[in-house]
């Protein structure tokens, strides 16, 4: 595929130059997308989210998932501490029953009660390092017309602005730190492009507030980026999101985009609260709201009906941001709370073949996280393919534009890639199809983020990646391809024998279900597993003593999975664990997963006689019942229990009938 380096540009962030985004040509393999949002692309508006391609590398999927957490995370608590009255419970004791309520075996259980230590050192701090302005130490009697000369946003004082002042301050700070500490990097190059695209810098804190400054943060509703758009919307302002690149990651595009949309829903609206809030719940929601009332007042709506929850808090959450942001040390933050980050700066360079990311970053003299860092945009662990005569702008650190323009021309073909679209066939196999590309099954499995070698389904079209074209005329290897096989197996992608391949197209009937064979790899034990009617993610890791996190990674599937379809074919590595005793944590009897496991775990539909099961937090009498393959009745029967809501950590259950 060849070609020379394009014009190497060094990049000031000056708003002159950051106009709208462009929308870039479509490459020439890029699989077929579901529609996108109906017009006006609100989130009310669209029948379902639009789920994403999920990210080829390992590194930037652990990324989106952390960032993603964190804001389930934030949110979880919100709920739990600004309740919508104003007398709320002590934040410590809401903390710890939100954690609870999430079960022993959601990973953010434990954040959450981590984030008690935070709250408690966070109480001590309050007071502390010199304030701009007065310490603020009684919300009813703050002035906010003393600060608000100093925004071009309108910032009031009203009570659920209060509330999310303290919540801020105390049950939330531990997450307002991590924001503050990554606005240093952001707001610097955001609020120029929102000045030139004529709207207020301050809405910059509407992005501190949707994503708090994370590129990868990745919505339950499929809204992705620092300005959080979903698909539908994202498309409608120029932001492409396909196989390869996700723009609505970019915090230069996006922000650029999201100041267009804002701008659009200000001249609808009138008012920017109620822009704000059209942001968060769709135009359309609010317009109705507002012919229902009577009234465009935003506080008036705020505190009727006919708005969800979260939308009548974000215009409060906002200003209470944007309030706190400016002046920390009034509201008492230190400055040693915070870590806060470099301005983001970069050269761009034109890279016109896609080409691994460990290549370019060399010829940059950087590192692959360096670039993932300043291109989040990437979904791939390459760059995308471009229409004849166009080339990837790629992101470089600041000053390696020139290094690279030297370097990249002695690039050995080899080190570049190429890519064919196939559309599956009945009776396709992924051995086939790799041999037929001079490709390789794993290679092939990671680029499409096939769970295993019998995911394949007639119609669907695969991306494979092949050598060279100046690798196959010589005889080559193919370096390229090479390393991708290689990741491939890092990242745990194993494709089977072809005599154990189920062609595409013939069906789950063709499948075997339950364990199919058990062997020993690398000195583990490896059972690969047919799943079954009934069978979850959460029942398979209850039986072989594994979790469900450890089931998608074996496996190839992304966070957001959850349903099975029977006869899938899943790799899984049982966990051995020692015993241990019941433990009482907060207050909460709870038996640790491994001990309850090997103490009670039956096979589906297998004889439960003379078997208890001890409840931990999370279970139910239905998940129970499938796991043991018992009915409700049954069990409700056997246990005296006429009530399924009162079972408890802790509790006994019993799985056979009783003896007489």
């Amino acid at each position: 595929m060849g070609g020379g380096v394009g014009q190497t540009v060094a990049v000031p962030l000056d708003p002159a130059d950051l106009g709208a985004p462009s929308a870039s040509p479509p490459p020439a393999a890029e699989p077929p997308r579901a529609a996108a949002a109906p017009p006006g692309g609100d989130a009310e508006d669209a029948a379902a989210p639009e789920a994403d391609e999920p990210d080829d590398d390992p590194a930037v999927a652990r990324k989106v998932e952390e960032q993603s957490a964190e804001l389930e995370e934030l949110r979880a608590l919100e709920d739990a501490v600004i309740s919508g009255a104003h007398e709320k419970p002590s934040p410590s004791m809401e903390l710890r029953a939100a954690a609870r309520r999430l079960g022993l075996g959601n990973p953010l259980r434990h954040h959450l009660l981590d984030a008690l230590d935070e709250l408690d050192e966070a109480a001590r701090d309050a007071s502390a390092g010199p304030p701009e302005l007065p310490l603020v130490t009684d919300l009813s009697s703050f002035d906010v017309g003393a600060v608000k000369d100093g925004y071009d946003i309108p910032v009031e004082m009203q009570p659920l602005v209060a509330d999310y002042i303290h919540f801020f301050q105390g049950a939330g700070r531990i997450w307002f730190r991590r924001w503050m500490s990554r606005s240093t990097r952001y707001i610097p190059v955001m609020t120029p492009i929102l000045e030139s695209t004529g709207v207020p810098r301050d809405l910059v804190y509407l992005a501190m507030i949707e994503s708090g400054f994370s590129a990868q943060a990745y919505s339950w509703a499929h809204a992705s980026g620092p300005w959080q758009f979903i698909n539908g919307t994202g498309k409608m302002f120029g932001l492409r999101n396909d196989f390869w690149v996700d723009e609505r990651r970019d915090p230069v595009k996006s922000t650029t985009a999201a100041a267009r949309y804002l701008k659009d829903l200000y001249g609808e609206m009138g008012h920017w609260y109620l822009a704000w809030a059209s942001y968060n719940g769709g135009r359309g929601k609010v317009r109705r709201a507002i012919e229902k009332r009577g009234t465009d007042d935003w506080w008036e709506l705020a505190d009727g009906k006919g708005l969800a929850n979260e939308t009548k808090h974000y215009v409060p959450k906002l200003i209470a941001c944007a309030l706190v942001a400016k002046h920390p040390r009034a509201f008492g933050f230190s400055d040693d709370e915070f870590d806060f980050l470099p301005k983001l700066e970069f050269d761009v360079v034109d890279v016109p073949a896609p080409t691994d990311l460990e290549v370019l970053a060399r010829a940059a003299g950087a590192t692959v996280e360096e670039l993932s860092e300043l291109n989040p945009e990437l979904k791939r662990w390459c760059t995308p393919p471009m229409p004849e005569g166009k080339a990837y702008r790629l992101r470089v650190p600041p000053g390696r534009a020139p290094l690279f323009a030297a370097n990249y021309p002695k690039l050995a073909p080899a080190e570049r890639l190429a890519f064919k679209v196939h559309r599956v066939k009945r009776g396709d196999t992924l051995s086939g199809i790799a041999a037929t590309y001079a490709s390789a099954p794993e290679a092939i499995m990671q680029m499409n983020r096939l769970r295993n070698s019998r995911a394949l389904r007639v119609s669907t079209e695969l991306i494979i990646p092949v050598p060279s074209a100046r690798a196959a005329k010589d005889g080559r290897a193919d370096s390229a391809l090479d390393r991708q096989v290689a990741r491939a197996r890092r990242s745990g992608f194993a494709a089977a024998r072809p005599e154990e391949e189920v062609p595409a197209g013939a069906g789950n009937k063709a499948v075997a279900t339950g364990p199919i064979k058990t062997e020993v790899v690398n000195g583990k034990t490896r059972i690969t597993y047919g799943v079954q009617n009934g069978d979850s993610l959460w029942v398979i890791g209850q039986r072989f003593n594994c979790s469900v996190d450890d089931l998608k990674k074996w496996n190839g599937m992304t966070r957001h999975a959850r349903r099975l379809q029977v006869g899938t074919v899943l790799s899984v590595w049982p966990g051995e664990a020692p015993a241990a005793p019941v433990q009482n944590v907060g207050g909460t009897l709870v038996a640790p997963k491994a001990q309850v496991v090997a103490a009670v775990a039956a096979p589906a539909g297998g004889n439960a006689s003379k078997k208890t099961h001890l409840l931990v937090a999370g279970d139910s009498l239905w998940s129970v019942a499938q796991q043991y393959g018992l009915s409700v009745a049954d069990l409700k029967k056997w246990n005296g229990i006429g009530d399924h809501h009162a079972l408890r950590p802790g509790q006994t259950l019993v799985l056979a009938a009783p003896q007489r």
